[in-house]
């Protein structure tokens, strides 16, 4: 085990991101995400309860729930595995923190505050072209001008991160690769830049755990490694089913054009019961 913990279990990602003690990280990744857009003064976590949780996310999806100062709202997310329906899982999440700001009575005039989602993803999405990050925002379809800022999807999809530690440009970058490459890091860089990387170090070194903490980290270690073990093993089972597959219908093709079976075991690999089978 390395130095630093794997900011991509929920013990990880919750104590970096998830800590009242320590939301000066959380504001200022935020503030980096939208630098030149606002500037965040200090948030509050909001009831983790309000965002429902699923069994099936149990290992790959950690979530963070919290409010601005100006009564603007963040849904934090890991995600580790990819979803059939990640994007309409994003539109859901947002939507429902959207409808709870409604207010009973006649006297409420839809004042909505701005809702964002900020998703970590340790996968490609598909259709995305490889970009590292998506904004979706409400705009016109053909003139592209803004609609409403009241809703703003961002996808952060860490594998199309490829920058080293020496091209990054910005502290928006510097961020990302301190948690993509975190676990494998024998020291945080940047710390001489910016006194965050600094504190950010000495809350990530797993020598810092407590004994409790320890034990959580390490049971959320190993709820993170099953997950994916299971996932693994889901995909390659896939693709051999689908090779198998792809290999009868090569066959039953030449069987079709009077092929001898013989040729045809000899290309595929099937044995003559099974080319007779067919």
């Amino acid at each position: 085990m390395g130095r630093f913990i794997n900011p991509f279990t929920d013990v990880g990602f919750k104590r970096i991101f998830g800590q009242s003690v320590h939301k000066d990280l959380l504001i200022d990744f935020l503030n980096n995400l939208l630098e030149g857009e606002k500037q965040i003064k200090d948030i509050s976590f909001l009831d983790k309860e309000l965002l429902p949780e699923f069994q099936g996310d149990r290992g790959t999806i950690y979530d963070i729930y919290c409010t601005t100062e100006s009564g603007e709202e963040f849904i934090v997310e890991m995600q580790n595995c990819e979803q059939a329906y990640i994007r309409e899982r994003a539109i859901y999440y947002l939507c429902r923190a959207m409808s709870r700001q409604g207010e009973r009575g006649a006297n409420w005039k839809f004042n909505l505050k701005a809702v964002y989602g900020i998703f970590f993803l340790n996968f490609e999405m598909k259709d995305s072209e490889g970009n590292f990050r998506t904004d979706v925002v409400l705009s016109d379809r053909d003139t592209h001008v803004p609609f409403s800022d009241k809703l703003r999807f961002v996808f952060l999809q860490l594998p199309c991160f490829k920058k080293e530690e020496s091209e990054c440009e910005n502290d928006f970058e510097r961020w990302i690769y301190v948690l993509k490459n975190m676990e494998t890091l024998q020291r945080l860089p940047f710390k001489a830049r910016k006194s965050v990387f600094e504190k950010l170090e000495q809350i990530v070194d797993i020598a810092s755990l407590s004994k409790e903490e320890r034990m959580k980290y390490d049971e959320s270690i190993k709820v993170y490694r099953d997950q994916l073990a299971t996932l693994d093993f889901a995909e390659q089972k896939g693709r051999a089913e689908g090779f198998v597959e792809g290999t009868l219908d090569v066959a039953r093709r030449m069987k079709a054009m009077l092929i001898p079976v013989e040729t045809i075991s000899l290309a595929t690999g099937l044995s003559l019961d099974e080319i007779a089978g067919l």
